[in-house]
């Protein structure tokens, strides 16, 4: 269900809460600034305040679109601009966006509850009590507390989501077997998501701080440029933990490889004593097939049996060793030749 909240922002009273709509645009037409926060929106009920403040009908579809990435755009009277909050918990990152409209005499935000815990806009209103000269100065200034809180509240996701990284090194070096891979396929994809957000984000504020929007002040600038500031550590430990990420990649691969090599290692061992031996008892097969089929005791005849049989042992013996040797012997030598 739409809930709205309106505001009236003026320089000798600061900011001031208002019953609805109505009171807000008499506000608007007796020379006064006013806020509208808009949760939940409707699209007629969101029609109807931007049909009131001469909001573009496109900034209408983009604020009820949820699937867009950050965006400033300006339009005649206003200037548009679409943010993105971050919550992570358990290896997911929720992302809720969050729609602001700024014009020379009002700021219209526009967001959704149910995402992201919606804790913020209550302590923004805390901030905005105790910095209420600053904000009584005009929507721009609003704009900028608002805004520093959402880039603020980025740096808890980050901090999570390092954490997150580091228990994974932690736990694929002390287990490797028990530790999947997908661990990290997850980690990259909430890292990728937070980096494209703050990618855009930067440029919404290069945009602002190099005065593209008229509708913020000469005076509002400067406080901006600390917001930059801020997205650009922000983006920059994206970057290092991306990298930290790719090498944990790496070394995950090679530790699996690692064990594959050596498994295979075994094996190649395991077939060559087996190898080994099958040669060597090939030629002792042959002849005891042929001493057992009398063959042997025909040749020497049979009244020789007491001398033939033992020659005939001593020859496989011989024969056995002599196998033995020579595998060994060429064995040696391919060990030598690599």
């Amino acid at each position: 269900m739409m809930e709205t909240r309106c505001f009236q922002i003026d320089a000798e009273k600061g900011i001031k809460r208002l019953d609805g709509r109505e009171e807000a645009f008499k506000v608007l037409g007796e020379d006064g600034s006013i806020w509208i926060d808009v949760i939940d929106p409707v699209r007629d009920e969101l029609e109807a305040i931007a049909g009131s403040l001469r909001i573009h009908p496109l900034v209408v579809e983009d604020c009820l679109d949820e699937d867009q990435i950050p965006k400033i755009e300006d339009y005649p009277g206003h200037t548009f601009i679409l943010f993105n909050r971050y919550s992570y918990a358990d290896q997911e990152l929720k992302i809720e966006e969050i729609d602001l409209v700024l014009g020379r005499k009002f700021l219209v935000t526009v967001r959704r509850s149910g995402k992201v815990p919606d804790h913020l806009f209550a302590r923004i209103e805390g901030v905005v009590e105790l910095d209420a000269d600053s904000v009584a100065n005009g929507p721009d200034f609003l704009l900028h507390a608002v805004l520093d809180h959402i880039v603020d509240e980025k740096l808890g996701a980050i901090v999570d989501l390092e954490t997150d990284i580091e228990n994974a090194e932690e736990a694929m070096l002390t287990d490797l077997d028990s530790f999947r891979l997908e661990n990290l396929v997850d980690l990259r994809h909430a890292l990728l998501s937070l980096r494209k957000s703050l990618f855009h984000e930067r440029e919404i504020l290069v945009k602002i701080c190099r005065k593209d929007s008229p509708y913020v002040s000469e005076k509002a600038i400067y406080h901006f440029r600390d917001i930059y500031d801020h997205l650009i550590k922000f983006f920059e430990s994206c970057e290092m933990n991306r990298d930290i990420l790719a090498s944990l990649m790496e070394t995950y691969l090679s530790l699996v490889n690692n064990r594959m090599s050596e498994m295979a290692n075994r094996t190649n061992a395991s077939v060559r004593r087996l190898t080994l031996i099958t040669t060597v008892f090939m030629p002792l097969s042959l002849l005891a097939g042929i001493g057992g089929m009398s063959e042997w005791s025909m040749m020497t005849g049979p009244e020789n049996w007491k001398r033939s049989y033992p020659i005939f042992l001593f020859l496989m013996a011989a024969i056995g060793l002599a196998s033995y040797l020579i595998l060994r012997w060429l064995e040696k030598k391919d060990r030598d030749q690599a």
